[in-house]
C-alpha cells in the first residue's frame, strides 16, 4: 500500500515532468516564431529613417552584446548617421581614423560619395548581406534618407604572426607557414607566382556560416575539366559551417571509405605553389592553416620540398629510403609474425636460435605480443602530440626506458619485438606526409591479422587487395597510382628517382594539364 506521504511524491515528480514538457513545448514554440520572424527580417526593405532601421538591427542581433552602433553626424548640414559593426572583427584603429574621423569633420553629398579613406566600400540593398558582412568583419553605415546602406572594409579580428610549419619541418626551404587568414595566404602564394595567369576563384560554402574558399591555380596551364570538377563538389556541399581544410577534403574526396588520403593538405607556401606549377589546384579554406591540393597521386605524398633544394643524386637517395621505410612499416610487422607462427623455416639457424632464446620467457603467441606493442607505441604517440612539447618529450623518454628494457626483464615482450617495433616506427616517421603516414600506421594491423591467420599467403592476399584498390582509386578523376598505373614513362623522371631539374622539361601528365611544357629544353 502506498502511503500519504509517498502519493505526494508521485504527484510532485509527474506534475513537474509534465511542467517541464509543457515549458518545453512553449520554448520550442517560442523559438520557431523567433525564427520566422527573422526569416521575414531578411525580406524587409531598408528604410529611409535611420532609427527604424536600427530597430531591424537590434531585432536581428538581439542575442549579440557585441554589436556595437555609433551614431554621428557629418559635418557641414549635419545629417545623422549610424556606422555598426561587431566588436573583436574589425580594426578599431581604422574605424576611428579612417571612418568616423573623417565623416564627422566633412558633409555628406550622395553625388560625390562617402567622405572616407577606407579602401572598399560597396552599396547594398538587403538585410541578408548586412548580416553576412558584419559576421565577416565589415562596418555597415546607415544614413538618415537612404534606402541602402554602405559595407566599409574595416577587417581586424585577431591573427598570430607567421611562422615555420610545425607538421612539415624542412631544412633548406622557406620557414614561413600559412596562417588562419584566407587572404593572407593568397598573398604568400602570389609571392611565389607573380603571374598574371594565377587565377583565384572565390566561392562561398556553409549554410549557417559562411565560410570563404579559394581555388588558385594557373589559368593557361590547369585542366578545365578538372577545375569544373572540383567547383561542382564543392558547390554541393550543404553544411552548417566548414571549420577546416579537413572537413572539406572528406566531403569532396572520390572513395570515403578508402584509407589511403585523397587530396595533399599542407601548411607550406612554397610546396603549394610547387604544385600549383605542375598543373594542380590549391583549395584555401578561410580560417584553417591547412591547403589542400589536388589531384594528387600515390607518389606525391612521398615527395618533399626539400627534393627539388638538395643535389639530384641525394634527393634520389632520400626518396629511395622513404619508399623502402615505406615498405618497413607496412610490412614488417605482420612479416615477422607470419615467420613465427608459420614460415620458421626461411629463418637462418642461428637467428632462430636467438628469436626462441628471447621468446623463451614471453607467455604470449607472436601476434599478441606484436598487437600489445604496437597499441602501446600508437598510445604513446598520442599522447605525444596532445601534451604540451617539454611533457610530450619526457613521456616518449619514460615510456621508451619502460618498453625498451622493463617489459622485457618482465618477461612480457621479447628483444626481437622491441627492434621490429622501434623499426616500424622510425619508419613511419620518415614518410613525410602526417595523412599518408596514419594510414600506413592503420594499415598494419590488419596485416598483422592476415599474416596470424594464413602466414605468407595471407601477406600476398594483403599485398594484392591493396594493390587492386590502389590502381581503382581516383583523386578527382585522375588515376591514384599514375604514373604506374597507367604507366607514364614521362611521369616517372619524378617518382622513385628525382631525375636532374634540367631533364625535367615537361608537367605530370597524370594532372591533365593543358600546356605540358615548364621549361625549354636545356643546351647541355
Amino acid at each position: 500500500m502506498i502511503n500519504l506521504r509517498e502519493r505526494g511524491a508521485f504527484h510532485i515528480f509527474f506534475s513537474g515532468l509534465f511542467k517541464r514538457k509543457r515549458y518545453s513545448k512553449y520554448q520550442q514554440t517560442n523559438q520557431n516564431v523567433h525564427s520566422e520572424k527573422l526569416s521575414s527580417i531578411d525580406h524587409y526593405p531598408l528604410y529611409p529613417d535611420l532609427s527604424m532601421n536600427i530597430q531591424v538591427l537590434q531585432q536581428m542581433f538581439h542575442h549579440a552584446p557585441d554589436l556595437v552602433i555609433r551614431h554621428f553626424e557629418f559635418a557641414g548640414k549635419g545629417t545623422k548617421a549610424a556606422l555598426v559593426y561587431v566588436d573583436g572583427l574589425t580594426d578599431k584603429n581604422s574605424i576611428s581614423r579612417n571612418v568616423l574621423s573623417a565623416m564627422t569633420q566633412s558633409s555628406f553629398d550622395p553625388k560625390n560619395g562617402l567622405p572616407t579613406t577606407v579602401g572598399d566600400v560597396e552599396e547594398v540593398h538587403s538585410w541578408k548581406s548586412i548580416e553576412n558582412a558584419l559576421f565577416a568583419g565589415d562596418s555597415a553605415l546607415f544614413i538618415q534618407g537612404e534606402t541602402k546602406a554602405f559595407l566599409l572594409d574595416t577587417k581586424g579580428w585577431p591573427q598570430r604572426a607567421i611562422e615555420d610549419p610545425k607538421l612539415e619541418t624542412s631544412l633548406k626551404g622557406a620557414h614561413q607557414g600559412f596562417v588562419e587568414t584566407g587572404s593572407q595566404n593568397v598573398a604568400m602564394l602570389r609571392r611565389y607566382i607573380p603571374n598574371r595567369e594565377l587565377i583565384i576563384k572565390e566561392l562561398t560554402v556553409g549554410v549557417r556560416g559562411k565560410s570563404k574558399v579559394f581555388i588558385v591555380y594557373l589559368g593557361d596551364v590547369a585542366s578545365e575539366e578538372v577545375l569544373q570538377e572540383l567547383e561542382d563538389r564543392i558547390k554541393q556541399i550543404q553544411m552548417d559551417v566548414i571549420i577546416n581544410t579537413g572537413e572539406l577534403s572528406e566531403l569532396i574526396e572520390d572513395n570515403p571509405y578508402s584509407p589511403f588520403p585523397q587530396f595533399i593538405l599542407t601548411e607550406r607556401p612554397d610546396a603549394t605553389a610547387s604544385q600549383i606549377l605542375q598543373g594542380r589546384f590549391a583549395v584555401i579554406v578561410d580560417r584553417s592553416p591547412s591547403v589542400l591540393i589536388a589531384p594528387v597521386t600515390l607518389m606525391s605524398f612521398l615527395q618533399s620540398i626539400d627534393d627539388y633544394s638538395t643535389r639530384w643524386l641525394a634527393a634520389s637517395l632520400i626518396r629511395l629510403l622513404r619508399f623502402f621505410a615505406f615498405m618497413i612499416t607496412l610490412f614488417l610487422p605482420s612479416t615477422y609474425v607470419a615467420v613465427i607462427s608459420y614460415n620458421y623455416e626461411v629463418i637462418p639457424l642461428k637467428l632462430f636460435l636467438s628469436i626462441a632464446e628471447s621468446r623463451v620467457v614471453v607467455p604470449f603467441p607472436p601476434i599478441i605480443e606484436a598487437l600489445l606493442m604496437e597499441v602501446t607505441i600508437e598510445m604513446m604517440r598520442e599522447a605525444g602530440v596532445r601534451l604540451p612539447a617539454p611533457i610530450g618529450q619526457t613521456v616518449g623518454i619514460v615510456g621508451g626506458i619502460v618498453i625498451g628494457q622493463a617489459a622485457v626483464q618482465a618477461g612480457i615482450v621479447s628483444n626481437i619485438m622491441v627492434i621490429i617495433v622501434s623499426a616500424t616506427a622510425i619508419g613511419s616517421f620518415i614518410i613525410p606526409n602526417y595523412d599518408m603516414g596514419t594510414a600506413i600506421r592503420m594499415l598494419r594491423f590488419p596485416m598483422m591479422l592476415l599474416a596470424v591467420m594464413f602466414g605468407s599467403v595471407g601477406i600476398m592476399i594483403g599485398a594484392m587487395t591493396l594493390i587492386a584498390h590502389l590502381i581503382s582509386l581516383e583523386s578527382l578523376g585522375t588515376p591514384y597510382a599514375s604514373p604506374l598505373a597507367p604507366f607514364r614513362f614521362a611521369d616517372m623522371k619524378d617518382s622513385f628517382i628525382r631525375f636532374p631539374l634540367w631533364k625535367m622539361i615537361t608537367r605530370p601528365k597524370s594532372v591533365r594539364n593543358i600546356q605540358s611544357n615548364r621549361q625549354g629544353k636545356p643546351k647541355r
